[in-house]
């Protein structure tokens, strides 16, 4: 087995590579920027080695000196995470070119995967159904438009080789596809160093039911069910769950027999996710391949009761599956919440500050993923997560209970988060009929972010009480303070904390 492994990324899921490795008696190397000089996941670590400035292109994107200090750090082996380099296929194969273990798939399989123009190819040629389009890039106006017609609008431009919803345009009529065309190109370039798009037919109201698949050098390959992700704003997900509402066991069979295939065509070894969008008389397309760990793995976990990052190691290390197919059983419901510092009132814009305080919650069958501390400064130059809030329970309405009491729970000040709009969606009836699709989130925005008058009423008569308090104890220029540097709830909630009220109406 290994002994000492550098983790090429940082943030929650640094934190939990070192958590399976620590069990494990791996020894783990923390990477850092500047920015993150005091992070969680550096005091974590048993070595830690500064990587550069903040901005991601001068730290944890810097190929040549990740692998500087994988040597002077005397590593077995690296493991990406997911974001940044993960999903790299040249820094795979700098790394194994090194002699060190890297903890992903082969990098031929990243490459094939990676541009998903080549994916289609790859999958329709294996007898993976893909969503009917193009299957070569979009580079001439003529074709686009005589391949539009023969789909029918609407049509999807989409990046090929992007993801996170970078690059992506939905075309409703003629007249805007070369408009659209020209700006996703426009996007993709810049976002992924690469202008190449492809078309494809869009599919409106489908659910995005993604199946987790795992495979060792020895020729096994296993799916460990679906993750349904259909609750999206700008192709971003905000929650996922297992098992999905729609999913049959005739389907979930039907998924993993495909998604164990895909994997299989391109050589697959660890750890990988295929995207799927199904519309609704069940019927499933590929839609992409996710080459790593993807951010939603813990509802996986709880559904399961496997440990993915051993397995990746495990599997790393050139060990067989600790399991095999007919051993995966599905027990009970997880949800998980991404809990975001952003604005949901304003557009989800990001916003930034400094920690205050962080009161997570507890009880059965929660877990919570994060690299929070009180102190902590959230900036722009990372991606807006802040945690992932994660339940089980035996059946999905205890599990929309436990989330709904959790959330109640958690508190961060300090900070303007989505927790406010994620309990208004738990508490929905949208979510709780289980109806929903992709495009459901934005069709119903305005009535998730809407504040009951009664709720408003009792936000009032808090924050009344509060600035009385203040007042009171001669502390209101320092409680003004503190509210014009911080956002929203996050302040009162502060302001009531030092004013010594531990529950809040809200």
């Amino acid at each position: 087995m290994l002994r000492k492994v550098l983790i090429a990324n940082r943030g929650e899921i640094a934190l939990r590579i070192m958590r399976t490795c620590r069990e494990m008696s791996i020894k783990t190397v923390a990477v850092y920027s500047e920015w993150d000089r005091n992070a969680l996941h550096v005091r974590a670590a048993d070595e830690a080695f500064l990587l550069g400035p903040a901005p991601p292109q001068k730290s944890y994107l810097c190929i040549d000196r990740l692998l500087e200090i994988s040597q002077r750090a005397g590593v077995d082996a690296v493991h990406p995470g997911y974001g940044f380099l993960s999903e790299n296929a040249g820094f795979a194969r700098a790394v194994l070119d090194l002699g060190l273990i890297w903890i992903g798939p082969p990098p031929d399989a990243i490459r094939a995967m990676g541009d998903k123009v080549e994916a289609r190819r790859t999958m329709k040629a294996s007898g993976v159904p893909v969503v009917p389009g193009l299957t070569e890039e979009a580079s001439d106006p003529g074709r686009l438009r005589e391949m539009a017609r023969a789909l029918g609008y609407p049509v999807m431009i989409k990046a090929a080789g992007g993801g996170g919803g970078k690059g992506i345009r939905i075309v409703d009529q003629e007249s805007e596809l070369e408009p659209l065309w020209q700006r996703a190109r426009s996007e993709a370039r810049t976002g992924f160093g690469n202008a190449a798009v492809y078309l494809e037919k869009y599919l409106a109201e489908v659910r995005h039911i993604e199946i987790q698949v795992f495979a060792d050098s020895h020729g096994s390959i296993v799916h460990l069910g679906e993750r349904d992700c259909s609750l999206q704003r700008r192709h971003q997900k905000v929650i996922e769950e297992s098992p999905s509402v729609v999913m049959t066991e005739q389907l979930r069979e039907k998924m993993g027999r495909a998604a164990t295939l895909a994997a299989r065509s391109v050589g697959y070894v660890n750890a990988g996710t295929i995207e799927f969008l199904v519309d609704s008389d069940r019927a499933f397309y590929f839609l992409e391949m996710n080459t790593r760990l993807q951010v939603e793995h813990p509802v996986t976990e709880m559904v399961t009761g496997l440990d993915l990052v051993r397995e990746q190691i495990s599997v790393a290390s050139g060990l067989p599956l600790s399991f095999r197919q007919q051993d995966v059983e599905w027990r009970g419901h997880a949800i998980e919440a991404r809990v975001c510092s952003e604005v949901p009132e304003s557009g989800f814009l990001p916003a930034t500050g400094i920690v205050l305080g962080v009161d997570p919650p507890g009880g059965a069958h929660v877990r919570f993923d994060s690299s929070l501390y009180a102190g902590l400064e959230v900036g722009v130059h990372y991606d807006s997560m802040l945690a992932k809030l994660v339940v089980h329970a035996p059946d999905r309405s205890s599990a929309i209970e436990r989330m709904r009491r959790a959330l109640e729970e958690l508190k961060i000040t300090g900070v303007a988060t989505n927790v406010a709009f994620l309990r208004c969606l738990i508490e929905s009836d949208l979510f709780r009929s289980g109806r929903f699709h992709t495009k459901s989130v934005e069709q119903r925005l305005p009535e998730l972010l809407s504040v009951p008058d009664e709720k408003l009423q009792n936000k009032l008569a808090v924050v009344a009480a509060v600035i009385h308090q203040q007042m009171e104890r001669g502390r209101a220029q320092e409680g003004a303070e503190r509210i014009a540097d911080t956002i929203g709830q996050s302040a009162w909630a502060e302001l009531g904390r030092s004013a010594g009220l531990s529950r809040w109406p809200w």
